[in-house]
């Protein structure tokens, strides 16, 4: 009997304690329930506030207005103006006495690049020699025959055949004298000839432009024949060259004469140099596509140089005056969008996305988002942004 009644206790102690686990058990699950319930995700933040000692490091400026003109992008080359550049040769043949200048040589306009010893020249002074001294001769003789003619000592027909004589004498003498004058001699110098009647066959070639030697092929004793390639001398005026650039047939109905053109080279970074579109290519090529586009280009200080690598911008459309920010100021969110970080008072950052248009000169063209005066951070923008991402977790 007495063990029934002990067994009886046991099993209504285990009873209770079970019981009293199962309540303990609900009572935690509830609970748990009610505080998954109560805990709800973070709102995405959308401001920072800074430090004063971090905010010495973020640079504030404010949004600025700016004429973004659209422009078309080609890439060419440097060369030169062809129009302003000229292969110096000799007009007559002969062979090189003297070279007077070398390549990179600034030269002016009838400055000596080099003379020639030329038997043309030779020819056509001892002519100019001769037929000044028979024009005296015929001239002197007419003078008689008027003479004569007075004292009835000569007949008219004398008179008049000595006239004949002098006017072909005096007309062969000019176009002697005009013979020489092509060769490059000065009215100074071919009144000395005659003064001295000493020959002088050395031809002196002279620039017909002011610029700079680009190339010099000429040596002493070299023979130089005219238009036989190359010329002794290349003269060109640098003071403009060509960009010539391969633009897509997609872009030529854009293309006009006399568009303005921005260019730029690798040899002189942030250096903008302006000219304007001076041809149009007729024909495309048929493997690429593209059409030649050629720009004279402004050079005064002589800085760009013949097959340099150049990038220019064609102005395509007049400027449209639109809100704007450094590049530096904008970031590009995890989901691909623009962000600018607006404040007030230089410690509130309020996150805003952008929406974004032209890129020029250091400028990103602002569509919608930001307006002209309000203050952005602009270093330390991507500071901001990760600053933010950390608080929103």
């Amino acid at each position: 009997m007495l063990n029934k009644k002990k067994e009886l206790y046991v099993a209504v102690a285990v009873g209770l304690i079970a019981l009293g686990g199962a309540a303990v058990f609900a009572s935690q699950s509830s609970s748990g329930d009610n505080a998954a319930k109560d805990k709800k995700p973070p709102a995405s933040l959308t401001s920072v506030t800074i430090s004063d000692q971090q905010a010495t490091h973020i640079e504030v400026v404010p949004v600025k207005t700016y004429d973004f003109v659209e422009q078309n992008e080609a890439v060419g080359y440097i060369d030169f103006n062809q129009d302003a550049t000229v292969q110096v040769f000799t007009p007559y043949q002969g062979r090189i006495r003297q070279v007077f200048v070398k390549a990179g040589d600034d030269v002016r306009k009838g400055q000596a690049l080099f003379s020639v010893d030329s038997p043309d020249l030779v020819t056509a002074e001892s002519t100019l020699i001769s037929t000044a001294g028979l024009t005296k001769l015929t001239t002197a003789a007419l003078e008689r025959a008027k003479k004569m003619l007075e004292t009835q000592t000569a007949a008219q027909k004398d008179v008049d055949q000595a006239t004949a004589d002098q006017q072909t004498a005096d007309a062969n003498f000019r176009a002697a004298r005009d013979a020489v004058r092509i060769f490059g001699k000065s009215d100074a110098d071919i009144d000395r000839l005659l003064q001295t009647r000493k020959v002088d066959g050395e031809l002196t070639v002279n620039s017909p432009l002011t610029g700079k030697v680009t190339a010099r092929n000429a040596a002493p004793g070299l023979l130089t024949q005219p238009g036989n390639a190359p010329a002794p001398v290349t003269v060109s005026d640098l003071s403009t060259v060509w960009m010539v650039a391969s633009v897509s047939e997609t872009d030529l109905p854009r293309m006009k004469m006399g568009q303005s053109v921005s260019v730029a080279v690798m040899a002189y970074p942030g250096k903008i140099f302006q000219g304007k579109v001076n041809n149009i290519g007729i024909a495309i090529d048929p493997a690429t596509h593209r059409v030649g586009v050629r720009s004279e280009i402004k050079d005064p200080e002589h800085l760009l140089h013949p097959q340099m690598l150049a990038t220019y911008r064609i102005r395509v459309a007049d400027p449209v005056q639109s809100a704007a920010a450094p590049l530096n100021a904008l970031v590009r969110e995890g989901d691909g969008t623009m962000t600018a970080y607006v404040t007030k008072d230089g410690r509130t950052f309020t996150r805003r996305a952008v929406q974004t248009g032209l890129e020029q000169e250091g400028n990103r063209q602002i569509l919608s988002g930001l307006q002209p005066g309000e203050k952005i951070a602009a270093d330390g923008a991507i500071f901001l942004s990760n600053m933010l991402s950390l608080q929103s977790r």
